[in-house]
């Protein structure tokens, strides 16, 4: 098997302004690429949701070697039910917790030289006080689970996970497909794991030829596919074929061929200048406010 490639974790936002300036004034991220689509994805990728929307990759450098975010705007959508599915990202960047102290970002520390901080809509991020590393600096995206032997099987034996770190007291396991790649963290959350409407989704590529294998694996083991093999188009940009999974405690995974991807996730110049002319032309909240209405509670 090729070695297969963490890619991005899929955030919901309901303010994509305040959104936008946390990751790129706060972290420090830059946009790689903004894209703008009429209607919903076939693959569910903003969602269940059929209307206009926009998605926007933020992240510490190209995405064929870091591990960004992924922020999908639904036009109309103001905000998202938490659930305890997504407990956070970690990364290193003493120069973020100091920019979250100037712009006088809420910032809890929870051990020595981590600080918590959160995103808009809630979501958790974990900035350990040190130099930034030359490499990609986020390490993990940590999610919850109900039933922790039965989630390391899943991404270990079926999805072919090496298991880096366990922790019996802590009840957490550090799982990954390479030394050099962002990891996956689970987490007993002891009880049923919760999506909300917030729910996200994690994405890693493997080789085209893989799709249909991974597919096979699934139906043969009783698991559940959300989205059979399916071609998806970005227009003025490369087709990619992907299937998107669910695991155990319906976490979204989504594969996609890497050849076709590395094409499609190449760095705009304009990501930029794409996602502010986005936003300044989006006059939902002034047609909203102009009707002494709120957007949609998801």
């Amino acid at each position: 098997m090729a070695v297969r490639r963490a890619l991005h974790f899929v955030f919901k936002v309901g303010d994509r302004a305040r959104t936008a300036r946390f990751y790129r004034e706060l972290l420090g991220m830059s946009v790689l690429r903004h894209e703008e689509f009429d209607e919903g994805c076939k693959a569910s990728c903003n969602g269940p949701y059929d209307g206009k929307w926009s998605k926007t990759m933020v992240g510490y450098g190209p995405e064929d070697d870091h591990f960004v975010a992924e922020l999908t705007y639904n036009y109309g959508i103001g905000e998202y039910r938490l659930g305890n599915d997504f407990l956070g990202i970690t990364l290193v960047s003493s120069q973020a917790v100091s920019n979250a102290k100037k712009m006088g970002w809420p910032l809890k520390e929870v051990t020595a030289g981590v600080f918590e901080t959160e995103a808009p809509g809630g979501y958790k991020f974990y900035l350990e006080d040190k130099e930034q590393k030359k490499q990609d600096p986020v390490l993990k995206v940590t999610l919850g689970v109900s039933d922790l032997h039965k989630s390391v099987n899943y991404w270990s034996h079926l999805l072919g996970m090496k298991v880096y770190e366990e922790d019996e007291e802590k009840q957490r396991v550090l799982l990954g497909y390479a030394d050099n790649q962002c990891k996956l963290e689970l987490k007993a959350v002891g009880g049923a794991v919760d999506h909300g409407t917030a729910f996200g989704r994690i994405a890693f590529s493997c080789a085209k030829e893989e799709l249909p294998n991974i597919e096979a694996l699934m139906k043969k083991e009783n698991q559940k596919i959300l989205t059979p093999l399916v071609s998806l188009d970005t227009p003025g940009k490369a087709t990619v074929q992907v299937v998107i999974l669910a695991d155990p405690d319906g976490h979204e995974i989504c594969f996609v061929g890497d050849e076709a991807f590395r094409d499609l996730s190449k760095m705009d110049p304009n990501g930029d200048k794409l996602l502010d002319d986005a936003m300044a032309a989006d006059k939902s909240d002034t047609w909203f406010a102009a009707r002494n209405m709120k957007k949609v509670s998801a």
